[in-house]
């Protein structure tokens, strides 16, 4: 964890791709805080801020005396989120970058099936 970005943006995104990719599955519980501070040796306060993120969202919610549990719903949210993000900042940029090559819309898809397909 240190790519630049605050240390609670990356512990939210960590369990956010945990979601996503099914090893946290809605309705599972989720470490507590001490066990997030723990093993990233962060401050606790550091963990709940993160957390608190995930919590505020939605993705995230607490059944009191228990602990945080993933919600129902909440990788759909997180991948509608992240499809809608995925335009803004990669589509975009590369359709700014295309035009300035002046590549065509079927060169430009041609690209993209040579580079998936490999």
């Amino acid at each position: 964890m240190d790519d630049g970005r605050p240390i609670f943006r990356q512990l939210a995104e960590q369990i956010e791709n945990q979601i996503i990719d099914g090893s946290l599955p809605e309705g599972s519980q989720v470490p507590s805080i001490n066990e997030f501070a723990s093993f990233h040796r962060i401050n606790p306060a550091t963990a709940l801020k993160g957390i608190t993120l995930l919590v505020e969202s939605g993705v995230l919610f607490k059944r009191r005396g228990i602990g945080m549990f993933v919600a129902d719903g909440a990788r759909e949210r997180l991948l509608a989120e992240r499809r809608a993000r995925f335009a803004t900042e990669y589509v975009h940029p590369l359709l700014l970058e295309a035009r300035g090559l002046e590549l065509t819309t079927d060169q430009l898809i041609d690209i993209i099936r040579k580079e998936s397909a490999s």
